[in-house]
């Protein structure tokens, strides 16, 4: 009974993870480039009570399957799932979605790069394309004083059009790809850092060799699916209650054996 009270804690704690994991993605439901999270699970190790293929007797019987009681449950891992998001249409020449694989590369401030699905370009005082916090796109593109319109190829190719109707490339956009995005530091604000686990960067052309190309005017949204978030909040919820239960009654259990007199 005492196993019993441990072993169902272990799924409450479990659940605890899974409902954080589950909140985090219902509150960047209208993030640009976030990718929603999953927490996984693996059972702990097994007391072997009998093992399997002992014998059960002295004539030399063996036990089929004996008997090995779990002693709950971890969270293995939180993986991200790198699907592509929605797409929004925003008019803004500013705003790039990659159209597939790929990542945008960003300078920070502190000297280190980082890289994003977040698309939400802005210009600094300096003419730099940059992200919504100030951080650079590198390769850097410099956006002249008087363009009168900027162009944004799928491949990444950057025109700018100056009075006169002067049309002129300023730069080309590349995009970076890893072979595993899932194994990816987590920075917040839509960047991730790479890993052992993800592997380095990779630079290609945007729309070749299965980087996703660009698409001006569009914003890739969270990958979130609401009904389906909902729907893990309430079996997590569930699962919680049950393991308390299970709790219930163990104690319940302990209380009656405490009660027995001789």
């Amino acid at each position: 009974m005492m196993r019993a009270l441990w072993t169902a804690a272990t799924g409450m704690n479990a659940q605890t993870t899974n409902v954080d994991v589950i909140s985090n993605n219902l509150a960047n439901v209208n993030t640009a480039g976030f990718k929603r999270g999953r927490a996984n699970f693996q059972d702990l190790m097994y007391q072997q009570v009998k093992a399997p293929g002992s014998e059960s007797s002295a004539s030399g019987n063996q036990l089929p399957s004996g008997i090995q009681i779990g002693l709950g449950v971890e969270t293995s891992s939180v993986s991200h799932i790198f699907s592509t998001g929605s797409m929004k249409q925003t008019g803004n020449p500013m705003d790039l979605a990659i159209q597939g694989r790929g990542f945008f590369e960003i300078l920070m401030a502190n000297g280190e790069l980082a890289y994003t699905r977040s698309g939400s370009f802005g210009v600094d005082a300096q003419g730099q394309m940059v992200t919504a916090n100030g951080d650079v796109l590198q390769p850097t593109i410099n956006i002249p004083t008087d363009a009168i319109s900027i162009d944004i190829g799928a491949d990444g190719t950057v025109s700018a059009v100056q009075p006169g109707n002067v049309s002129s490339v300023i730069g080309q956009i590349t995009t970076v790809d890893f072979s595993n995005p899932g194994g990816l530091k987590l920075l917040g604000s839509s960047m991730f850092q790479p890993s052992n686990s993800s592997g380095q960067a990779i630079s290609g052309t945007a729309g070749n060799n299965g980087f996703g190309g660009l698409s001006q005017g569009t914003l890739e949204m969270s990958n979130v699916n609401i009904v389906e978030e909902m729907v893990n909040l309430i079996a997590a919820q569930r699962s919680y209650e049950m393991n308390s239960k299970a709790i219930q009654a163990a104690d319940q259990m302990l209380q009656t054996a405490n009660n027995v007199r001789r």
